[in-house]
């Protein structure tokens, strides 16, 4: 099956500093894969790479089998960015506009709304459970309220993959459980394929499939319990910090030479 994600030996630098040297993984359809990594990593280049916001020196990087830049192909992917943009309280746009702005990539001039789009947006507002809000002003709500609408934004189109930057950075833990536990259920439930960055390496393995962890290149690529009895990943992290990051030997002890 074509990989959702192809990177092969990706290079990206901003002047004279180098971001990003020699990444290459594959995302597969059907993933959850969580990419994590101290700040200043290039977990955000890496992703505004996949997007064409930033140029590549070196490498090449693949959507659904086909070479960026595409068009078409970008728009298969539902995209959150980093920090909210609608925490301004005098915001003037509600709910529901917000949500419709997901729709535009895919028209073409003039952009006009039609009853498939009314029926997309009511489906996903209910499925995000903000439809009680749609003709609310998206600059008075609080931080989870925001990210459900910017993430049903991302949602409305129907992408075959959603890219999300460091979505949980400004809410509250109760509220940053609730909204990584929506992003499973699409996973689990809608089949549909997430990356998340993220810095918060000690809550992601509860959530995510398989991770990478950057630090400018690759440092690991693969699944939790591969981190977690790697002793190579025990050298480079720790081991308690490396079993806080897998989070799935709760009630497992290691022997001395990393077994369980």
């Amino acid at each position: 099956m074509t990989p959702a994600m192809s990177v092969v030996d990706l290079r990206c630098r901003y002047g004279s500093s180098e971001a990003l040297r020699d990444i290459s993984f594959e995302v597969h359809v059907g993933d959850y894969l969580g990419i994590v990594g101290p700040n200043g990593s290039g977990k955000s280049t890496l992703i505004r790479a996949v997007l064409g916001l930033v140029p590549v020196e070196q490498g090449s990087i693949e959507l659904f089998g086909t070479n960026l830049p595409a068009f078409r192909t970008w728009r298969r992917i539902g995209y959150l960015p980093q920090r909210l943009k609608y925490a301004d309280p005098h915001f003037p746009g509600t709910v529901d506009e917000i949500v419709r702005l997901g729709l535009l990539a895919g028209k073409k001039f003039p952009k006009m709304s039609s009853r498939a789009d009314d029926e997309a947006v009511a489906r996903t507002m209910e499925f995000m459970g903000i439809s009680g809000i749609r003709r609310q002003p998206v600059g008075e709500l609080s931080g989870g309220q925001q990210q459900r609408v910017l993430l049903a934004r991302a949602l409305v189109g129907g992408p075959d993959l959603l890219i999300l930057d460091e979505p949980a950075t400004a809410l509250d833990p109760e509220t940053r459980g609730n909204f990584y536990s929506l992003l499973s259920d699409l996973n689990r439930k809608q089949h549909t394929t997430i990356i998340l960055v993220t810095h918060d390496t000690w809550s992601i393995g509860q959530y995510a499939t398989r991770f990478l962890y950057l630090d400018k290149k690759v440092v690991f690529d693969g699944t939790f319990g591969a981190f977690c009895q790697s002793g190579e990943m025990t050298e480079f992290f720790g081991e308690y910090a490396q079993h806080q990051i897998c989070h799935r030997h709760h009630g497992e002890k290691r022997g001395a030479d990393g077994t369980r």
